[in-house]
């Protein structure tokens, strides 16, 4: 008896012992997945990784344990026009992805249209969310949407202001909008149109929007504020420009033209001077919106964030190659001075 008691104990210890690694080789654990929508044409090896390498947003990414390839997938499609981003937008969906992650508002409205159910981040929506119905509120967005806004309608009076006191006689100023990320918000891009309009009238200015569909259209719109004696212009800041920020800061220049900018990063590509929020601090705020979805946070209970910091910034190179003396008092003003 005890010799069989003996072998019947032997024997559960080693069934035990092997439990564990027979339950670990059943199934891997799930990788998870992220969709990226991104505006312009699609970029080649060497371009996408040195976009990935610096850009603060997969910088902290890094930082909270994903790693492209190794802890996570990255699904990416791009557009160079409304109807290319739609058929991106239903391919990422197809692919039934855990998050996807987008710059603006226009391609979360895409991607909204595909899905009800995928969580959307959106990085820094050039435009009021709630206004523009893809949210229920700031601090309840509801649905499957989330992530920060960068409230340039309300800017829009600030940015005004500051080229009057750039150009003391400045009476004609122009817009710079387009439509290929924001077609999808036509009623939005009118409310920005016009909260800059009567930020020009109350200083006793004319202002002209100028739309381009797409990035050929640039010249030519440059050339049309030459010939129409604009003397300043305003840049939404939509992904569509950022993506030919360097395209906009060499044509302003070459037309001598002083523009103001929403965001820095247009001053890295030659801008000449920017007012708005740091993009850098909302990339790194859009990673943890996107680490905390794939932790298993709802979208819905995601506050979406608004900038708290503002800063203006100036690029003197730059107005020293368009001829352009800036005011004493308004580099005093500037939070940053680029030599």
């Amino acid at each position: 008896m005890k010799i069989e008691r003996r072998t019947f104990i032997q024997g559960l210890s080693l069934a035990l012992l092997a439990a564990p690694h027979a339950a670990h080789a059943q199934k891997p654990a799930k990788v998870p997945r992220v969709g990226i929508l991104g505006v312009g044409p699609v970029p080649s090896g060497p371009e996408l990784a040195k976009s990935i390498a610096g850009n603060p947003f997969w910088q902290q990414m890094r930082q909270l344990g994903w790693v492209e390839g190794q802890t996570l997938i990255v699904e990416r499609r791009f557009g160079n026009s409304a109807d290319q981003l739609r058929a991106g937008a239903v391919e990422l969906v197809r692919l039934k992805v855990d998050v996807l992650f987008v710059s603006g508002a226009g391609p979360a409205k895409i991607l909204q249209a595909e899905t009800k159910t995928i969580p959307i981040v959106v990085g820094r929506s050039e435009i009021d969310l709630v206004a523009a119905g893809l949210v229920a509120s700031l601090a309840r967005p509801g649905g499957n949407i989330t992530g920060a806004q960068l409230l340039n309608d309300e800017l829009a009076p600030k940015r005004v202001e500051l080229l009057r006191a750039l150009i003391p006689n400045l009476s004609r100023l122009a817009f710079l909008q387009e439509d290929v990320t924001l077609a999808p918000l036509p009623e939005m891009q009118s409310r920005y149109d016009q909260a800059a309009a009567r930020a020009a009238r109350t200083l006793g200015m004319e202002l002209r929007t100028i739309v381009v569909h797409r990035a050929e259209e640039l010249p030519a719109a440059f050339a049309s504020m030459k010939k129409n004696q604009d003397q300043a212009l305003m840049v939404s800041s939509s992904a569509f420009m950022f993506v030919h920020r360097k395209a906009l800061a060499d044509l302003a220049t070459a037309h001598r033209i002083p523009t103001i900018y929403e965001v820095q990063n247009f001053l890295d590509a030659g801008g000449l001077m920017s007012y708005g929020v740091n993009v850098a601090e909302m990339q790194h705020r859009a990673a943890v919106y996107v680490d905390k979805i794939l932790r298993g946070a709802k979208p819905g209970d995601l506050p979406i964030e608004q900038p708290t910091k503002l800063d203006l910034v100036i690029n003197v190179k730059t107005a020293r190659a368009i001829g352009l003396t800036i005011p004493p008092s308004v580099l005093q003003r500037a939070d940053q001075i680029i030599e």
